[in-house]
C-alpha cells in the first residue's frame, strides 16, 4: 500500500511571509496607486492656485507617511541635533531602494526639493505633481541640460529650503555604496552652502532594487555633521566628495 508523505507544515515565518504577499498585492500596491492619483492631482490643483510650497511641505509628506504605514514601514531618525532646520543645505544620501523616497519625504523633517531623473517627468500624475512642487528634473545623459536645470533651481535653495541629491546617481543593486558623482558638490561650492550627509539604513532589505519583494521592516535615517564649504573652491571638490562619502560609508559598515 502506498502512503502519501505528509506535507511539511509552514513555519510561522513562512506563513507570515505568504500572508504579507497577499496583503501586498491586494492592498499595498493598489493603495499606492490610488493615493498617488488622488494626492498628486490635488498637488497639481494647489500649484495651479499658486500654492506649490504648501503642496510640497504638507501633501508630499502625507503621501509618504500613509504609504509607509500601509507597507508596515517604520522609520527611525538619528542626529536631528546635527543641523539647523532654518539653514539651507545640499543634502547627499545613499540610495538603496525605492523605499528611500518614502523614508526621506516622510521623515527628513526639513523643507527640500528633490533632484530626480528626467524620465520621471513622463510618469502620469507623479511627474506633473513633482514638477508642480518645484522638484528639479535633470537629464543624466545631457550634461549641459542637467547643469541648466540645476542653475534654474538656484533661486529656490535659500531661507531654509534644501535640495536632496542621491550622488550615486542610481539605486545600489547589492546594497553596497557606489561611486559619488560631483554635481551636488559643485552646486554646494557655487552657492557656498554646507553639505549635509545622510545615511539610509535597512531599505535594501525591505525592498531590493528591481524587485517587488516588499517585506515589513524598519528603516533608519542618520544625519551626520554638516560640512562647511565657506571659502572653498573647485580645488576642494575631491575632498568634499571623499569626506561625505566616508561619513556615509562608515555608518553603513557599523550597521
Amino acid at each position: 500500500m502506498n502512503h502519501t508523505a505528509p506535507q511539511p507544515v509552514p513555519s510561522r515565518r513562512e506563513l507570515t511571509k505568504r500572508l504579507f504577499t497577499v496583503y501586498k498585492w491586494l492592498w499595498v500596491i493598489p493603495f499606492l496607486g490610488v493615493s498617488t492619483l488622488v494626492i498628486g492631482t490635488t498637488i497639481i490643483c494647489l500649484a495651479f492656485l499658486g500654492l506649490p510650497d504648501l503642496a510640497s511641505r504638507v501633501l508630499g509628506p502625507i503621501w509618504a507617511k500613509i504609504n509607509s504605514l500601509m507597507m508596515m514601514l517604520t522609520v527611525q531618525v538619528e542626529g536631528r541635533d546635527k543641523f539647523n532646520p532654518k539653514q539651507s543645505y545640499i543634502i547627499v544620501a545613499n540610495h538603496q531602494s525605492q523605499v528611500d523616497i518614502l523614508a526621506l519625504y516622510g521623515h527628513l523633517g526639513v523643507d527640500f526639493k528633490w533632484v530626480m531623473k528626467q524620465e520621471l517627468r513622463r510618469v502620469p500624475v507623479l511627474g506633473p505633481a513633482c514638477a508642480a512642487m518645484g522638484h528639479i528634473f535633470i537629464d543624466r545623459g545631457n550634461t549641459e541640460s542637467a547643469l541648466t536645470s540645476i542653475n534654474n533651481a538656484r533661486t529656490q535653495i535659500k531661507d531654509g529650503m534644501s535640495v536632496v541629491f542621491f550622488p550615486e546617481g542610481t539605486r545600489s543593486r547589492d546594497g553596497e555604496l557606489m561611486h559619488f558623482k560631483k554635481g551636488a558638490y559643485r552646486l554646494a561650492l557655487e552657492l557656498q552652502l554646507p553639505i549635509l550627509p545622510v545615511t539610509i539604513l535597512g531599505t535594501h532589505q525591505i525592498l531590493p532594487t528591481d524587485t517587488l519583494d516588499l517585506t515589513p521592516g524598519e528603516a533608519r535615517i542618520v544625519f551626520h555633521a554638516p560640512i562647511s564649504t565657506q571659502g572653498l573652491d573647485a580645488s576642494d571638490l575631491p575632498r568634499l566628495v571623499d569626506q561625505s562619502r566616508e561619513a556615509i560609508l562608515d555608518r553603513l559598515n557599523r550597521a
